[in-house]
């Protein structure tokens, strides 16, 4: 069954587009000089600064009496406000969904707010599934993380899944960088950016949104990436399910196991489907995102909102409490979804 995963923000959502719509917002109901749009474009170097160091910053330049707290709601509501997912996109996933495709997103944040995402621009009808790093305790690029979104897929992570999975998304240490650990083959989004890291290449590379995924669907039958097509940027000649040279990881990676704590939200369980065991954080987590939490949990996707079957594991949600960006590295919560005296770590994706 072959599945094609997304990143979320800045690959199947303009997010940048949206945070300048906010700043342009903000600016205005404050009254200050609309030329400060670059100021807090910059300084939001495309949501990968922390949000408490953004609105930090911004309190203190223009003297503002309200706390990190009220900015950090003001921010959310109003970057939220601003997303939508674009037409040529939602044809896209539609075209890809025709041609037989399961579709996923994997999307490192906080919860809620790429919930919040999923939710108000339709995405939960257009996917199969999803994971959100919070909520699954795990970060792009560790190959558990992919592994989860195929389980939610209704894509058992068993032999040779990885060879008919692909990733596209616009950040190379997650995206890229976790398909190569995962043996997935890639389309790099480049946003007219020069690719930049030296120890992994995409499989392919991409323009945007619509171009990759269309790619994607010419390259279905290619045996090797080599063959995908003399105009992309791809890293040259790999089989369909391995990786390249110097890879990061390998084309029969490890299997991590899923863990089943005790406070799991599940409507189907990972190995009984019989077991339904309900977390109060969970809910409480889905239902102030706007979601339906009763009737489609997060990660369910369309699959079970039509609902048909989606595989072991398909609904599996481990809520997780906060805890320190350091004691998950670079990729630690990312700074979108973390509060105002927390917003460590990396953005969302």
């Amino acid at each position: 069954m072959p599945l094609l995963l997304f990143d979320l923000d800045n690959t199947l959502l303009p997010r940048d587009a949206a945070y300048r719509a906010w700043a342009q917002d903000f600016l205005a109901e404050h009254r200050l000089p609309a030329t400060d749009l670059h100021w807090l474009s910059t300084l939001d170097g495309s949501g990968y600064v922390p949000r408490s160091t953004v609105l930090g910053a911004a309190k203190r330049r223009y003297g503002l009496d309200h706390s990190l707290d009220f900015l950090l709601a003001h921010y959310r509501r109003g970057i939220n406000s601003h997303i939508a997912c674009p037409d040529s996109h939602v044809k896209a996933l539609r075209a890809a969904r025709s041609a037989g495709w399961t579709l996923g997103i994997v999307s490192n944040g906080g919860t809620r707010p790429q919930l919040e995402k999923i939710r108000r621009t339709g995405l939960g009808a257009l996917v199969d599934g999803w994971v959100i790093s919070e909520e699954a305790d795990c970060v792009k690029p560790d190959p558990l993380i992919f592994e989860i979104a195929a389980q939610r897929c209704g894509v058992p992570p068993g032999p040779g899944w990885t060879s008919q999975t692909w990733m596209v998304g616009d950040h190379a240490p997650a995206d890229i960088a976790g398909a190569e650990a995962t043996g997935l083959r890639s389309v790099w989004l480049h946003h007219d950016r020069p690719w930049s890291e030296p120890g992994y290449r995409p499989t392919l590379s991409a323009r945007g949104l619509p171009e990759a995924v269309g790619m994607v669907l010419t390259a279905r039958n290619a045996p090797t990436a080599g063959s995908l097509g003399a105009g992309s940027r791809g890293a040259g000649s790999r089989g369909a399910g391995s990786v390249g040279a110097g890879s990061v990881g390998g084309s029969s990676p490890r299997r991590p196991r899923l863990r089943r704590p005790a406070d799991q939200f599940a409507t189907t369980a990972l190995k009984d489907r019989s077991t339904a065991v309900t977390s109060a954080s969970a809910a409480s987590a889905v239902a102030s995102a706007g979601t339906a939490a009763a009737a489609v949990p997060p990660g369910a996707g369309a699959a079970a909102a039509a609902g048909r079957r989606a595989g072991p594991g398909a609904l599996f949600v481990r809520p997780v409490p906060a805890q320190p960006a350091a004691s998950l590295g670079a990729f630690a919560y990312p700074a979108e979804g973390a509060g105002a005296g927390a917003g460590t770590g990396v953005a969302a994706g």
